[in-house]
C-alpha cells in the first residue's frame, strides 16, 4: 500500500487548507476501461453512463484491474442550532433517536447497506448531547452548531477540524483496505442549512432551492425561507466565499462531508454522493480544493429542488430518479448495487469470440 499522511486539522489554517491540490484520475486508465468494455460481447456503449462510471473508478483507483468489493458509508451525524427556529416538523431529539438506530444497523440505511454488503459508519461530528453514542464514532466538535438567525454557526477553526474530521475518515478507511466510501448524513434542521450554503454559493434566490425537507406545511415552508434569506442578506454571503459561508450557514455534517469529499481526491479514493446535503459538501469541496469533483460518483436525483442545480453546476448525473427523500446515505447504497452489478460485467467479461460472433465496431460520428 502507498505511504500515506495521516491528515491533523490543527496543522492547517484557512490558508493551508486553501493550498491544498489533487491530482487529476488516470487519463490512461480512463481510456483502458472503455476499450475493454467495446470487447465485451454487447452493443458498443451497451451499459451507457455506467461504462463511463466504471472508467472513472478505474482511473480514480489507478488500475484497470477495478476492485469495490470492499465499502463503506461514512454518516456524518450532527445538530444545527436553527431548528430552533421552528424549520422543521421535528426537534433535535430526533437526531440523537435516529443516530442510535443507526449505532444498531436498524435505520434505513444500515438495513440497506446490509444487503449490498457494505459496512456502515456512523460519526459523532456535533450532535447534541454530551455522553459518547456507543457504536458511533466520537469525533465531536461541538454540541451542534450555533443559531445562524442570530450568530455564525461556526467559528473558523470549527469548521476547519470539522473538514479535516472527513479528511481523516477517509484515510483510516483507505489504510483498512476500503476501495471505495459513500456519504450519509443526520441531523435535524440540515436541508435548511444545505439550502443556505446553496443559495450563498450560486447566487439564486432562496425558493429556487429550498425544498420542504422531512415535510413541510406551506406556512412553515415559508417561514423556513425567510431565515435562510434573511441569514443571507446579514452576513453578505453572495459575497462571501466558500469557507466563510460554510463556517456561517452550515452544519458540521456538511463540513465533515466535504473533507470526505476532499479526502477522496487526495487518498484516490471514489466517493459515492447521496442526495442534496452531500451534494452541496461536494459544491464546497470543489470550491475550496478544484479538482475534487472528478473523484465523486453521483447516485439519485432526489426530491430537494437544490439537488438538480447542485448537480448542474458539479457537473454529475445523478443516475436514480426515484424522487426520494430519505437522507442518510441510502441513495449512496442503492448505487453501490448498481455499480457492483455492472462492474461483474466488466470483471468476468464474456467477448465476441467467446459466443462466436463477430465483434461490434465503434464508429465515429460527425
Amino acid at each position: 500500500m502507498e505511504c500515506l499522511e495521516k491528515p491533523i486539522w490543527n496543522r492547517y489554517t484557512r490558508e493551508g487548507l486553501e493550498k491544498l491540490t489533487v491530482k487529476a484520475p488516470d487519463k490512461e486508465i480512463r481510456k483502458k476501461v472503455l476499450s475493454n468494455f467495446d470487447y465485451v460481447a454487447k452493443p458498443i456503449d451497451g451499459l451507457g453512463r455506467f461504462e463511463t462510471l466504471t472508467a472513472q473508478i478505474g482511473a480514480i483507483q489507478g488500475t484497470e484491474i477495478i476492485n469495490i468489493s470492499k465499502k463503506a458509508v461514512i454518516i456524518m451525524c450532527a445538530d444545527n442550532g436553527i431548528a430552533r427556529e421552528g424549520i422543521s416538523q421535528s426537534g433535535q431529539e430526533v437526531t440523537l433517536a435516529v443516530v442510535r438506530s443507526m449505532a444498531n444497523k436498524k435505520s434505513s440505511v444500515g438495513k440497506m447497506a446490509e444487503i449490498v454488503g457494505a459496512d456502515t459508519i456512523p460519526v459523532d461530528i456535533g450532535v447534541n448531547y454530551k455522553d459518547s453514542i456507543p457504536g458511533v464514532l466520537d469525533r465531536k466538535i461541538s454540541l451542534g452548531t450555533r443559531n445562524f438567525r442570530n450568530e455564525p454557526a461556526m467559528t473558523e477553526e470549527e469548521a476547519i477540524k470539522a473538514i479535516f474530521t472527513g479528511i481523516e475518515m477517509v484515510f483510516d478507511c483507505k489504510e483498512k483496505g476500503y476501495k471505495i466510501l459513500a456519504t450519509g448524513e443526520m441531523g435535524i434542521g440540515n436541508t435548511t442549512t444545505s439550502s443556505a450554503v446553496t443559495v450563498a454559493l450560486l447566487g439564486c434566490e432562496v425558493a429556487e432551492v429550498t425544498g420542504r425537507g422531512a415535510g413541510l406545511s406551506d406556512e412553515k415552508l415559508v417561514h423556513k425561507q425567510r431565515m435562510i434569506a434573511e441569514a443571507i442578506d446579514k452576513y453578505e454571503l453572495k459575497e462571501a466565499d466558500a469557507l466563510q459561508i460554510l463556517e456561517t450557514v452550515g452544519g458540521f455534517d456538511i463540513a465533515g462531508l466535504t473533507g470526505v469529499c476532499i479526502g477522496g481526491a487526495l487518498y484516490h479514493v471514489p466517493i459515492v454522493l447521496d442526495g442534496v446535503i452531500s451534494m452541496v459538501a461536494a459544491l464546497l469541496a470543489e470550491r475550496i480544493v478544484p479538482g475534487t469533483k472528478e473523484y465523486l460518483i453521483p447516485s439519485h436525483k432526489g426530491k430537494e429542488p437544490a439537488a438538480e442545480r447542485l448537480a448542474k453546476e458539479l457537473g454529475v448525473e445523478p443516475v436514480i430518479d426515484g424522487n426520494m427523500a430519505l437522507g442518510e446515505g441510502t441513495g449512496a447504497v442503492m448505487m453501490f448495487s448498481l455499480l457492483d452489478i455492472a462492474l461483474s460485467i466488466y470483471q468476468d467479461r464474456t467477448t465476441f469470440s467467446d459466443i462466436k460472433i463477430e465483434q461490434y465496431e465503434r464508429f465515429s460520428h460527425k
